[in-house]
């Protein structure tokens, strides 16, 4: 092999070794611009909410992914209200998955006096309003055992977020992932268990 065969591999080479470089440094940018802000991670993650101060039978809102989530430190008079109008609900068993495992129970919650759902309405995406107070004091009615009333089309969840029959709702309200950090501090957005 003579001296300019050698020289003109070298050069292919050296030239082939830059080109690589160059399309690996115009590459890393334009694939780097696909992955989100810190903005939009930070809209994502988990959102922690102290309790301390929530008495029972008051709600607290917090945001999440920019959702409102309702805390609510229910009363054990509200907490036994919820068997008494299981009929009249569409979904009492918690059947649709509108929650994770650990909060398919009657009162959809993984700590029971506190109920922790997305206060987003599962029929056109309205805020319900609270109506806490059973009874006439509610507004809704004697029978009424409290709970939310969704202003825009009139959608009635109870006090843990369970649609009644017949309603334009078609589900339960959502309850998000969530795990409890001690007593009086719930992460919201992570439950540890890899539902996110």
């Amino acid at each position: 092999m003579n001296a300019s065969c050698t020289d003109r591999r070298r050069l292919l080479i050296a030239t082939s070794g830059a080109g690589a470089l160059a399309a690996a440094a115009t590459a890393v940018p334009f694939l780097s611009s696909f992955a989100p802000s810190e903005r939009a991670r930070a809209a994502g993650a988990p959102v922690e909410a102290d309790v301390s101060k929530l008495a029972p039978g008051s709600m607290m809102t917090v945001e999440w992914r920019g959702k409102p989530v309702w805390i609510l430190h229910r009363t054990p008079d509200m907490l036994t209200a919820l068997a008494r109008h299981e009929a009249r609900l569409a979904d009492a068993g918690s059947a649709m998955p509108q929650q994770p495992g650990y909060a398919a129970n009657r009162s959809r919650a993984a700590r029971e006096p506190f109920l922790v759902v997305i206060g987003i309405c599962t029929h056109l995406g309205c805020s319900p309003t609270e109506k806490l107070a059973s009874g006439a004091d509610s507004g809704l009615g004697e029978d009424w055992p409290g709970g939310f009333l969704c202003p825009c089309h009139g959608s009635l969840f109870d006090l843990a977020g369970r649609v009644f029959r017949n309603q334009p709702a078609p589900t339960n309200l959502e309850v998000p992932p969530y795990q409890w950090l001690s007593d009086t501090r719930v992460l919201i957005g992570d439950d540890g268990r890899g539902e996110v």
